[in-house]
């Protein structure tokens, strides 16, 4: 697709975010010819649209293909569902809901858990969804991994920002690390081939479950705490050195106050934290988890309902009047960062291991 065809083809997603289409045939070109993996990706996302996920899930014919389009031209090739589990029968629902709306669309969309998903999904030119979860309350033994595991899950979130039974999350104090049933769960997702995701894990937990691995661990969503000294949410240098060692890829994400303590934050102060990981341990260790769906709650009426809600759940977010990193809060995000990385001087190789190949590496080598 040229560029002139390009902007024909997005023009309806343009005019409903109010975004002009302006990419150079260079950053269009390795967007179309890329696949493109967001690890964190909350589907139907807005606080505005929470009936319709519902529409998608329970009603037939409700996922239109307009909505599709929107996926479509965004460039995403492939979203990892980013809900938290609750417990074991709320999480068995969650992944009932999920299989039965991707058996529904089989012309639309792919479930991808095995490696070869990745480029049949590009080639087939389907939403490639990958079943995941951002909490492990639903393992209550390590047998529940293989049962999650043939239903369809191939990702999980050891623990969110506060302690279960298997580690301590960021805001959790003392992070008393990855305990002895932790480890047990670990051991037995690189037995299946299910990746293990270290976000929202407190240092210590990151640590020890680096150690605990003996397959490639990932951080789908988590930036750099280099660049944002003392946010819990973001990650140290030890940790992304414990990560790349085992073989792993840590996603940057692309929320305002996790980016960065300022305002405003911009695409530049995203590509500083990719920057980062590729500086400390190479670019083949850094990828994208972008933390929200296709467009962020900057786009409601009530743009200070985010962080109301925010606030509520944790002062610890320090959250900043945007949710989103300014440049980077549209459908055509990976467009906008792909711009941004040939500014700073990336080569072609290198913002394709960034926007989808570093991911689709590590998954399909634990997925074998």
């Amino acid at each position: 697709m040229n560029r002139r065809e390009f902007i024909q083809t997005v023009g309806g997603v343009f005019l409903a975010s109010q975004v002009q289409p302006s990419y150079p045939t260079r950053a269009i070109d390795l967007v179309n010819e890329s696949i493109v993996v967001d690890m964190l990706h909350q589907i139907v996302y807005r606080f505005d649209q929470a009936d319709i996920l519902k529409r998608w899930l329970y009603e037939p014919g409700g996922f239109t293909q307009e909505e599709f389009d929107q996926y479509r031209r965004s460039g995403i090739t492939v979203i990892s569902l980013g809900r938290g589990s609750g417990q074991y029968e709320n999480a068995l629902k969650y992944v009932a809901e999920f299989n039965g709306f991707i058996a529904a669309y089989p012309d639309r969309l792919l479930r991808v858990g095995r490696a070869g998903d990745f480029a049949r999904a590009k080639r087939e030119g389907k939403l490639g969804i990958l079943i995941s979860f951002q909490d492990s309350q639903h393992f209550r033994t390590p047998d529940d991994v293989d049962v999650f595991y043939g239903l369809g899950q191939r990702e999980s979130q050891l623990t969110y920002n506060f302690r279960n039974l298997i580690g301590s999350g960021a805001f959790e104090p003392p992070d008393a690390g990855l305990t002895e049933f932790g480890v047990r769960i670990v051991e037995r997702m690189n037995q299946v081939g299910m990746v293990v995701d270290l976000a929202h894990g407190g240092d210590r937990t990151i640590l020890d479950a680096c150690a605990a691995s003996t397959e490639p661990v990932i951080i789908s969503h988590g930036n750099c705490r280099a660049l944002h000294p003392g946010y819990p949410r973001c990650v140290t240098d030890e940790a992304i050195r414990a990560l790349a060692k085992t073989g792993g890829v840590i996603g940057i994400n692309f929320i305002s106050f996790m980016v960065n303590a300022k305002e405003p934050t911009t695409v530049d102060d995203v590509i500083d934290h990719i920057d980062h990981v590729r500086d400390l341990v190479g670019i083949e260790h850094a990828g994208v988890g972008s933390d929200f769906g296709l467009e962020s709650n900057d786009r409601v009426a009530d743009r200070d309902q985010f962080r109301r809600f925010m606030t509520a759940a944790d002062k610890r977010y320090r959250v900043h009047a945007r949710e989103a990193v300014e440049d980077l809060d549209h459908p055509l995000r990976f467009y906008t960062l792909t711009e941004a990385l040939i500014r700073r001087g990336y080569t072609n190789e290198h913002i394709k291991l960034v926007i989808g190949g570093n991911f689709q590496r590590v998954l399909s080598q634990v997925w074998r």
